[in-house]
């Protein structure tokens, strides 16, 4: 058997429904960030990137870079295997302290990126708490979902931010079972917030734990960045609270905080933590600096929100539409896979903008959007060149027709 063969033939699917994903090949250019050179037709051409997830720009920070350099100087490149294997490096623990410290939690324990922690955390809470139900809010990322499936626990899906389908699905769990109701704070497709308040309030009601996924609000949320439930003053009424340095930190790396029980139980008896080699030392240190600043330092926030709001106001006069949420993340809705990767290519062709299209399965069929996510690094130029191509070409392909 030809098992190419088997592969391309779904490949080639894939293409014709017109969510086949081709990867531009950017370099990031240190200090330069939003700015980018895109190597993909083989000679580099200068682009703005507007779909980054490094919210902040912090992955160009100077601090954060000096502390990364500084630490591979001293300490190497590498971790040198598990942390049970090769030990515990001081620069992991000291960031787990800052990270315990930014949630006021007890403890903290650090996984090599958000999808492993939570993909670790919820399939050994699943597996290993008896009678474990999981209460999963029905867009929770793919991640939760992996988790939640390798846990073998029971799973009830319940409706999107809405606090009282939760509440009747809670009620109609035997007394026995041991309640995790899983969610998110900022959805990163539609950018939508939840209610958190109300979350929390069913769950008590019903004595169930509380894990909380604020992997696209923590830097940018709260007075110290530690996300939503900061800013709403919720996050000790949570029982775990994960997290993401690859974003708003601008470095690599995931993590959960709680109890020092709770953290002490994941590490002992989650497989994603045991059995793989820990994140780079150098790696800890950026992002505890980075972590660090943004405790003290609300200058990146308040630029991220001024250059958000700006965008959606210059959206609007031109008569482009947008998801309306509370969030930093602006959805241009396009609908149609093939359009969306059309216009995709030519702002970056003839613009020099690059934003990524996503599709399915990111997103629904029939939802697929650009997603523009805009920094402190972002200036008012760059917004106007933006919009300004936007408004050409949503002129000559006839989109205010076919996004309707």
């Amino acid at each position: 058997m030809t098992f190419d063969n088997l592969f391309n033939a779904q490949l080639d699917q894939l293409k014709e429904e017109g969510n086949y994903r081709i990867f531009a090949e950017l370099e990031r250019q240190c200090g330069k960030f939003p700015r980018a050179a895109n190597h993909t037709d083989g000679e580099a051409q200068d682009v703005t990137v507007w779909c980054s997830n490094d919210y902040l720009g912090m992955g160009h920070h100077p601090a954060v870079i000096d502390a990364m350099v500084k630490t591979v100087e001293a300490c190497g490149t590498g971790a040198g295997g598990t942390r049970n294997i090769s030990g515990t490096n001081i620069h992991h623990l000291a960031l787990e302290a800052e990270l315990a410290d930014l949630h006021a939690k007890e403890a903290a324990l650090l996984f090599t990126s958000g999808y492993v922690s939570n993909w670790a955390a919820l399939s050994t809470l699943g597996s290993r708490l008896p009678n474990a139900v999981i209460l999963s809010d029905s867009e929770n990322h793919a991640s939760m979902i992996e988790g939640i499936r390798h846990s073998r626990a029971d799973k009830v899906i319940w409706k999107h931010n809405d606090p009282e389908d939760l509440d009747r699905k809670l009620a109609a769990l035997p007394s026995n079972a041991t309640k995790i109701v899983a969610f998110e704070s900022v959805y990163s497709m539609d950018g939508d917030i939840c209610p958190m308040a109300e979350i929390v309030e069913v769950a008590e009601k019903h004595g169930a734990m509380t894990y909380l996924d604020e992997v696209h609000a923590v830097g940018l949320y709260g007075p110290r960045g530690g996300g939503i439930s900061e800013r709403e003053g919720l996050a000790d009424r949570i029982t775990l609270i994960e997290g993401t340095l690859g974003k708003a930190y601008g470095v690599v790396g995931g993590y959960i905080t709680g109890s020092a029980a709770l953290c002490d139980f994941i590490r002992s008896f989650a497989s994603g933590f045991i059995f793989t080699t820990a994140l780079p030392p150098a790696v800890a240190a950026a992002a505890k600096v980075s972590v660090a600043h943004l405790k003290t330092s609300g200058m990146e926030r308040a630029r991220q929100r001024q250059q958000v709001a700006k965008l959606r106001a210059r959206l609007d006069a031109h008569g482009i539409p947008h998801l309306e949420n509370d969030s930093h993340i602006i959805p241009v809705m396009i609908k149609d896979p093939v359009k969306c990767r059309q216009i995709a290519d030519i702002l970056m062709a003839d613009y020099g903008i690059y934003v990524q299209p996503i599709n399915y399965p990111t997103v629904p069929k029939g939802t697929e959007r650009l997603r523009f996510t805009p920094g402190p690094l972002h200036t008012d130029a760059d917004i106007e060149h933006l919009v300004g191509a936007l408004a050409t070409l949503w002129k000559q392909c006839a989109l205010s027709r076919a996004v309707a």
